[in-house]
């Protein structure tokens, strides 16, 4: 029975976890859809692509676009992972975010410098559906992170594409919250939209600087709405 002492996401991940432990899903065995655990579980499926993305990064399953999950050990490696705690620490949180700048800044460069006509379309699509969608709770947050994900594939570099990916999922509650705080302040999501479009013609420009310094602009105003205190600001925000 699900509690509310853990995230959705961290119980039916955890679930998950015990069931590989225990066999019920063995190794080289694929996991069922994410519609039949959406159903099992009675959660939405935003929650089963948290929770998968969860034991992936813990190297309890392998997934492929199209092919579905495969488990592919019984015991998750002890590798980095982010803090569950980063739900209620600030502190935590604003370490978080201040990673996340330095690697999606990097990011952001490497994507300006590698990136193909494909790679293009992928962030142009997820600008337009993030446009249509400015003030949609979750549909927002959906696209918000495929545009960054975008990014991170635009490096062409697989580390970056996975750990960004991994950290973007991790940090949706992060995400979701800063984005409910702009619908409340009229005419943000308007601003916070254009902070997306100035890294994506950055990378369109084939400027890395500029594309560094955007991104790492965008992700420093994102936890100022989310009220964080990060360290050296203003050695950020110069031109």
């Amino acid at each position: 029975m699900l509690t509310k002492n853990l995230t959705l996401t961290e119980q039916v991940a955890r679930q998950l976890a015990s069931e590989i432990a225990d066999g019920v899903h063995p190794v080289g065995a694929k996991l069922p859809a994410g519609r039949v655990l959406a159903e099992q579980y009675g959660v939405s499926a935003a929650v089963i692509r948290e929770a998968t993305e969860r034991l992936r990064a813990q190297g309890l399953i392998q997934s492929r676009q199209g092919s579905g999950s495969t488990v592919v050990s019984r015991t998750g490696a002890q590798g980095f992972q982010v803090s569950s705690g980063i739900a209620v620490s600030r502190e935590k949180l604003a370490n978080v975010y201040e990673l996340r700048m330095e690697l999606e800044g990097g990011a952001a460069a490497l994507a300006a410098v590698r990136h193909d006509a494909a790679d293009l379309a992928a962030m142009e699509q997820a600008l337009a559906c993030l446009e249509s969608h400015l003030d949609h709770p979750e549909q927002g947050v959906e696209h918000d992170i495929s545009f960054h994900v975008a990014i991170a594939a635009a490096t062409h570099n697989s580390y970056y594409q996975d750990l960004l990916q991994y950290l973007n999922l991790q940090l949706r509650l992060a995400v979701s919250t800063a984005r409910s705080n702009s619908r409340l302040q009229e005419g943000l999501t308007a601003a916070v939209h254009q902070e997306h479009v100035a890294v994506f013609e950055a990378i369109r420009a084939r400027d890395p600087d500029r594309a560094r310094h955007a991104a790492i602009r965008h992700l420093q105003q994102a936890a100022s709405r989310l009220q964080l205190d990060l360290p050296f600001p203003a050695a950020r925000q110069t031109s």
